[in-house]
């Protein structure tokens, strides 16, 4: 089980990796728009953090107020919520995320 300072930390992480992802996924600036850039990092944090403890990942780069590994969990959960996202509404008939 997570402690109330990882989910703190995955939590700012996430409001960093849903820019990143945003505007990576979209190609623009802005991405996905501020709230919803953070939603997804938000979302994309918590599932990355339960995946890489679920898994057992650790990178062993230590602890850090802020570890590269919690940034690389919160990219690549907010990647997978994009992708599942993304395939719900391909089943929906939609070619956007809207």
């Amino acid at each position: 089980m997570p402690t109330i300072y990882q989910i703190i930390v995955w939590l700012i992480v996430g409001a960093l990796a849903g820019s990143l992802v945003g505007m990576l996924v979209t190609f623009s600036k802005v991405g996905f728009g501020k709230l919803t850039n953070l939603g997804i990092g938000l979302a994309g944090a918590l599932l990355g953090g339960l995946i890489f403890k679920l898994f057992g990942i650790n990178f062993g780069l230590g602890e850090i107020k802020v570890s590269l590994e919690e940034i690389v969990a919160a990219i690549i959960g907010s990647l997978i919520l994009l992708f599942i996202w993304w395939l719900y509404n391909l089943s929906k008939g939609r070619t956007k995320i809207d």
